[in-house]
């Protein structure tokens, strides 16, 4: 009721003037309190509404996916409740509020070998990957493929002549006997159409299936003298003369 009446009368004798003479009175007030009164109300940026809204529903969907969800997938999954919320926005909220996901640690696939090179078998070749003949010279190679299930690993022997596949093996690990799997069955394969493969040189490249030395492991099996020990990398081939670039 006193800020009604110091409202009333303030144009003729100011807030400040009023109040004073208030002051030993029990009706007394501070201007400036008259002032926040009268003053108008301030409203809220539609923004903000929109972000104390959005950010509600954000937390909700974080909360409920155990805390791992980043922006993008909080975003998506917002999108699927219709919020039709910006991503950046999400983001920003996100930021802003201390949310974060949990990120996949990304290693790099790769069939290299690393750390000490371990003795390997001569290069019998000498880098010279032709053939005069079919089951003369056969190359092996290494790859990676992603799947929706994961990650596969793919051997392969190719006959150099021909560059006919003779023999493949895919497993979910890489291992050794991955690549010996590949060429015994391309050793079955041959000998069951009766071809003969004496004097056939296996050639692989050094890649990460340290180890797999074939000469050491298998004397003479089938007829096979070994190459290079290991499998080279995917990455790195056709990027040189090496035995996966002659089996791109």
């Amino acid at each position: 009721m006193i800020v009604e009446f110091v409202a009333a009368h303030r144009d003729e004798h100011g807030v400040d003037p009023i109040c004073a003479a208030l002051r030993d009175t029990s009706a007394q007030i501070a201007p400036s309190t008259v002032r926040a009164h009268l003053s108008p109300q301030k409203t809220e940026a539609p923004r903000v509404v929109r972000d104390r809204e959005l950010l509600t529903q954000v937390r909700a969907v974080h909360a409920d996916n155990l805390g791992v969800y980043g922006a993008r997938k909080v975003h998506a999954q917002l999108r699927r409740q219709g919020h039709s919320a910006a991503r950046c926005t999400v983001e920003r909220l996100m930021k802003a509020d201390g949310l974060q996901g949990i990120a996949r640690l990304k290693t790099r696939k790769t069939t290299r070998s690393e750390g000490a090179e371990t003795p390997r078998p001569a290069d019998r070749v000498n880098r010279q990957f032709t053939a005069a003949a079919p089951n003369a010279l056969w190359v092996a190679d290494l790859t990676y493929i992603r799947t929706h299930s994961g990650w596969v690993y793919a051997a392969f022997v190719l006959d150099v002549f021909s560059r006919m596949v003779v023999g493949w093996q895919v497993s979910t690990t890489m291992h050794t006997d991955l690549a010996l799997d590949a060429l015994n069955m391309g050793l079955w394969a041959r000998s069951r159409a009766g071809h003969d493969v004496a004097g056939l040189i296996h050639h692989s490249d050094r890649g990460v299936q340290g180890g797999f030395n074939w000469s050491s492991q298998h004397h003479d099996h089938g007829g096979v003298c070994g190459g290079y020990g290991g499998l080279e990398s995917e990455d790195q081939r056709c990027g040189g003369r090496c035995s996966s670039a002659v089996a791109c």
